[in-house]
């Protein structure tokens, strides 16, 4: 028996709800996935129904309870250099770019294995005296936290023994079998919360490079060319918009055009 029960109706709202605070749609099969992440607040917050939940969390201005609804919708699947020909694109790049500072945007940070991918790739390509900068942003809250830590399992997919060796620092005793991230990989790097259905972005001057991988696929059509559309105000001419290996925006021409597989060069 279910120590809960997922009404048809709670269902909708919640699809409702999520789909206004962060732009996710949910699709009609996702009533497990809902039902097991939600339950652990019903838990915490000691609400005997999901209705119960949705009624209070509707009257309620406690922001914080709003960011753990999100945090529990939002799906955060990442390793270290996923998807690597992006890397090798953007090493390419770099290099071609000489010591040229650049401004790089991750607006899916999740756990942090992507930006710090990204620093790796800045770093081998332009030197540790680097000036290029990092702005790596997500709505959920708790996987930015795991991402500033920098600490992870020292067996994590993704990663060079030479890269081991030179971008982390190993932990001993108790902290033994994890890894941290080196210092200077960590000061490129400013984590922040972002919601990209926000009215503003509070994101700084332009970027030359914006990774955007495998978020758009949360999206319905029309939230999708209204991103891209703001993002490409958030670019400068020129600058790669590199995308999930699922994602395809043939809609946006006048935007981007294909400059490689899954990357988009802003016109």
């Amino acid at each position: 028996m279910a120590e809960f029960r997922l009404e048809a109706n709670d269902f909708e709202r919640i699809r409702s709800l999520i789909y206004q605070r962060a732009g996710i749609s949910l699709h009609a099969g996702k009533q497990a996935m809902v039902y097991s992440r939600l339950s652990r607040r019903l838990r915490e917050t000691r609400h005997a129904t999901f209705t119960e939940y949705l009624q209070d969390l509707e009257k309620s201005s406690n922001d914080n309870e709003w960011q753990e609804f999100v945090n529990c919708l939002t799906t955060n699947l990442t390793s270290f250099f996923r998807e690597d020909h992006h890397f090798q694109i953007l090493g390419d790049e770099l290099k071609q770019r000489g010591s040229t500072p650049v401004r790089i945007w991750c607006n899916a940070a999740s756990t942090g294995e992507e930006p710090y991918s990204l620093a790796m790739t800045v770093i081998e390509a332009q030197g540790a005296q680097t000036q290029s900068r990092l702005l790596c942003t997500d709505i959920d809250t708790r996987v930015l936290a795991t991402a500033k830590r920098g600490v992870y399992d020292a067996e994590s997919r993704g990663l060079s023994t030479e890269r081991l060796r030179r971008h982390f620092l190993r932990g001993t005793g108790a902290n033994s079998g994890s890894i941290r991230v080196k210092p200077e990989l960590a000061r490129m790097i400013d984590f922040q919360p972002l919601n990209l259905m926000a009215t503003s972005w509070e994101t700084g001057a332009a970027f030359d490079i914006v990774f955007c991988r495998n978020v758009m696929i949360y999206f319905d059509a029309q939230t999708q060319m209204r991103l891209m559309q703001r993002m490409h105000g958030k670019m400068n001419p020129g600058g790669l918009l590199f995308v999930g290996h699922s994602e395809h925006f043939s809609d946006t021409r006048g935007l981007f055009r294909l400059r490689g597989k899954t990357v988009y060069e802003r016109l």
